[in-house]
Parts: C-alpha cells; sequence; structure tokens
C-alpha cells in the first residue's frame, strides 16, 4: 500500500487518500432490482443517534417537489431509520476560500488554472478540474454562513451529516472542523459531525489527540451513540497500533469523562480487522472507486458482523486525480450505483459517502460547478431504499445525462503538460461513452443524440441506463409518450478532440433543474 500526499496551497496541508485496489469480479451495473424490504436488526437499533430528537425547523427547498424523479421522505423520517448515511468533507475546499466573486475568486485565480499559484501546479494542468457551485457573497461571519448552507444541502438531499476529516490540530483546517461543529450547532444539531483524525497527516501523542477531541466533543452535533459514547473514526487508523489508540481512548476518559466508541477506516480491511476487533465498535474501509471493483465488500461486511461490529460502507462516483497522475475508471455513474448496491445487498449498517467536497480527487458528491445536484440527487434515490428498505415510487419521468468532455486517450499538445493522468492499477479499462440513466413512470420512447447522430427506441418504466458512443459536440436526450415530449436533458460542455489539458471526470446533468 502507497499512502500520497500533496501539498495544500496557502499554507493548508492535504492528504490525498490512494485507495486500496483489488481485482474482484465486475460489480452490481444497475442496482434497481426489487430487493426484498430490509429488516431491521439489533445492529440497526445500536447506531441510533443521542441527537435523534433534535429536528430541524426548515422545510426543503421547493424545487425538490420536482427535482426528484421521486417523492424524498420527510428529515424525520430519513433519520427515524436509524441507518445513517454520512459524506467524507475535507476542509481544505469550503464553499468559498475569500468570499470573493466566483469569476475571481481564489478557485478560479490559482487552482482552476495552471498558471495559479505562480505556476505551481502548470505540471499537471491545474491542481483542479472542479469547484463548489458558487455561492452568493456573504456579509458578517461569511466562512460560517457558506458551512450552514453546506449542512443545509447535505440534509435537505436525506444526509446525516458528516465524518469530518481533521488533517491539523492548528491552523486554517483546523479552524474549519470547529467552525463546521458551530455551524451545525446553529442550523441542526441533529445533523451529525463524526470526527474523523486524519493519520496520513496528524503527528500527535495520544494525549494530545485526546485533548483536541475532547474540545471538539463540546458541541452538541459531535455524533454520539444512544448509550452516549463519542463516535471517533480514524481515517487510516492503521497508521497507529490498536495499543495507541487505546492510549487515546483512555486518555478521554481518564481526563475528561468521555467514552469512545472507535469506528476505525482503514485502507486495508483485511489485514487489520482481527488486531483491531477488541477496541473497536465498528469497521469501514476508503474502499474503491472503479465500477468493476466493488463488489468485493460482502466479504467485508459479513466479517465485521461476525467479529459483533458494524460497517460503514464506502460509497463513492468517481476519482481522477491530476497531481497525482491517476484516476479509475467510473463507467459514467456505474461505480455510484454498483457502490450502493454494495451497501444495500449487503445490510451495510452506515454509509460513507467518499467524499462530500475533495475536488482534488474529483470525488464530490457535493453540487459543483460542472454538475449541478445530479450526482447528489441520485444518491437522494439509493438512500431512500438504505434506509427504508423500499424502492421509491417513480413519480416523475426524470433524466441523467454522464459523459466525458473528452475521449479518454486525447493529449494535450505536447510540453503543456508534463504529468499526464493513467487509469490506476486494477481499474477498468477506459471507455468513451455517454450514458442517459432513465427515470421513468412508465413506459416511452427515449430519444438520444450525441454530435450529429440520433437514434431512439423504447424504455421501459422504472429505471434503465443506456449507453452511446461519445461523439464531439452535445448531447442529450428527450422522452416521448403518447406524442408528448415529458422531459429532456442536454449536456452543458460540449465534447472535443483537442484538448488543452486532461479532464478525466464524468461531468453529469439531470433534467430534474434547470440547467444554468
Amino acid at each position: 500500500m502507497t499512502d500520497t500526499r500533496a501539498g495544500a496551497s496557502q499554507g493548508r496541508r492535504t492528504s490525498h487518500r490512494s485507495p486500496r485496489r483489488r481485482r474482484l469480479l465486475p460489480g452490481l451495473v444497475l442496482g434497481v432490482l426489487a430487493l426484498g424490504a430490509w429488516a431491521g436488526s439489533g445492529m440497526a437499533d445500536a447506531v441510533r443517534t443521542a441527537g435523534g430528537a433534535d429536528r430541524p425547523t426548515a422545510e426543503r427547498p421547493a424545487e425538490y417537489s420536482t427535482a426528484l424523479p421521486f417523492d424524498l421522505p420527510s428529515t424525520r423520517v430519513l433519520r427515524d431509520s436509524g441507518k445513517p448515511v454520512f459524506a467524507h468533507y475535507f476542509t481544505p475546499y469550503p464553499l468559498s476560500l475569500d468570499n470573493e466573486p466566483p469569476e475571481r475568486d481564489y478557485y478560479a485565480r490559482n487552482y482552476l488554472t495552471p498558471q495559479g499559484e505562480k505556476g505551481k501546479h502548470s505540471a499537471y494542468g491545474g491542481l483542479l478540474r472542479d469547484r463548489p457551485l458558487p455561492a452568493p457573497r456573504e456579509s458578517g461571519d461569511w466562512e460560517l454562513a457558506h458551512l450552514r448552507q453546506e449542512i443545509r444541502t447535505a440534509r435537505d438531499a436525506g444526509l446525516d451529516g458528516f465524518t469530518l476529516d481533521i488533517l491539523s490540530l492548528t491552523g486554517r483546517n483546523a479552524e474549519r472542523v470547529e467552525n463546521l461543529l458551530r455551524a451545525a450547532d446553529a442550523e441542526d444539531p441533529g445533523f451529525r459531525i463524526v470526527l474523523m483524525p486524519d493519520m496520513t497527516s496528524l503527528e500527535t501523542s495520544p494525549d494530545a489527540l485526546a485533548d483536541a477531541l475532547a474540545r471538539l466533543a463540546r458541541h452538541r452535533s459531535a455524533h454520539r451513540l444512544a448509550d452516549g459514547r463519542l463516535v471517533v473514526s480514524p481515517f487510516k487508523a492503521e497508521a497507529q497500533s490498536p495499543d495507541w489508540w487505546q492510549r487515546t481512548t483512555a486518555a478521554l476518559e481518564r481526563e475528561h469523562g468521555i467514552r469512545t466508541a472507535l469506528v476505525p477506516l482503514f485502507l486495508d480491511f483485511a489485514a487489520n480487522a482481527e488486531r483491531f476487533a477488541p477496541i473497536s465498535h465498528g469497521f469501514s474501509e476508503w474502499g474503491s472507486r472503479s465500477y468493476s471493483t466493488q463488489s468485493g465488500s460482502e466479504d467485508a461486511t459479513r466479517r465485521a458482523h461476525r467479529l459483533g461490529k458494524i460497517w460503514m460502507q464506502p460509497v463513492s462516483v468517481q476519482d481522477a486525480r491530476p497531481n497525482q497522475g491517476v484516476y479509475d475508471e467510473a463507467g459514467n455513474t456505474e461505480t455510484l450505483r454498483a457502490s450502493w448496491g454494495e451497501a444495500i445487498d449487503n445490510r451495510a449498517d452506515w454509509v460513507q459517502l467518499t467524499t462530500w467536497n475533495d475536488y482534488s480527487e474529483g470525488s464530490h458528491f457535493a453540487p459543483s460547478q460542472h454538475n449541478g445536484y445530479a450526482y447528489l440527487d441520485l444518491t437522494s434515490y439509493y438512500l431512500t431504499r438504505f434506509k427504508t428498505g423500499s424502492w421509491p415510487r417513480i413519480e416523475r419521468d426524470t433524466l441523467y445525462l454522464t459523459s466525458r468532455v473528452q475521449f479518454a486517450a486525447a493529449r494535450p499538445p505536447t510540453g503543456t503538460q508534463s504529468l499526464l493522468t493513467e487509469p490506476r492499477d486494477g481499474s477498468a479499462a477506459p471507455r468513451d461513452t455517454v450514458e442517459v440513466l432513465a427515470f421513468l413512470t412508465g413506459p416511452a420512447t427515449l430519444e438520444t443524440w450525441t454530435g450529429d447522430e440520433r437514434a431512439g427506441g423504447p424504455a421501459p418504466a422504472g429505471v434503465s441506463a443506456r449507453l452511446l458512443p461519445l461523439r464531439t459536440g452535445t448531447s442529450g436526450a428527450r422522452v416521448v409518450r403518447d406524442g408528448t415530449t415529458t422531459t429532456s436533458v442536454t449536456s452543458r460542455y460540449p465534447v472535443r478532440d483537442r484538448v488543452a489539458r486532461q479532464d478525466l471526470q464524468y461531468y453529469a446533468v439531470t433534467s430534474g433543474r434547470s440547467q444554468r
């Protein structure tokens, strides 16, 4: 296992995680077959939050009544399921770094361009390929206001909270950790924050870490189990021994009166499960990001349950890291659907979306400039099945279109990008496809176009995916029933055969929301 790091700008130190890769049989493709209702277990009952009585006072935004293909259950119903869904929050990339207009803010000037930060990212064409969906400028404590906005966005989509990556105990990232907890306290204390010390970057002692966690645990939103234990879920827990972690939790109880439920997240679960079992409440793993490597989590879930532990299943959408020169072939939305299928089929206890906002990995579910809400809206559908045990009824025809904006083999002109991005070892083979994922209330005709090529054919009621060859120009689709177009979608970014730099993320768009 190679642990990779990269230093972030403005004095921030980031940790870019390198997921463990396993060669597995192809995973679930659609993840939408009827799956018998989930019968709750004592394991699920054990994870109800101590903050379960806290309820948000605000209703979901009005657009949720039309944005999704189904009616999302209320926050109360979803939280009462006892099967929480968290998203991994990465502090280097909040909604804004300087509260400036998006056309000239720090993202635009320094992260999205090869010339940014005095050219330090020029070798790989710029640090990022996407950014948070621009937020309006705020007066007063704008950082807190933006964090509250992110909490509302996640809550409205059905998420229970964030797993909060603690990269350092001092500095800007540490300040954002504290501010995110403050924001949750103010916005909705029922939105839970799981403390996740990141052991790829933290250099500390058990006593010092215990002191820092105790300070954060004062916040009402810090996630506790129903029995009052504080949940601590260290990233790459195997960087320290079980004895080291036992000394940390002992210091929390001895010095601060805080009992702990340790849920270590491993880069290599199989090698560490038995060692950590005596001190752990549950387990998780960072997981893989290619659709062909999703089918191995059944063994992990069963092993965790056999050891009497809960299992937090990683769910991902894609992964492309220009500054590390690697990407995983996500297969349009196949990785997202397959990883959700693993969580549902294997009866995981918790889910962690990996990630909410790590734009340097291209792994974000959060609304972004290139994807809008598309990936988050899809997740609302699958988390509803995960939490309620039933597939939600499709009430509105809705289309999701995904494609890259360049061919996988496209290369920038010689000399403009010295570090090229290649498929990670073990990933599925690169492919050039447009996917139309259709949620239909009844049978209809699905008409599609990619560039100048048009096609059409019947589509069934329910959820179905159609793959088309990637071509230059724009792509789109529309649903026709009884001679009337019920919904349509068009890509917002054209595919080009000549590129100035590599951008191997899949862009997404949904017909359920206005295409700004």
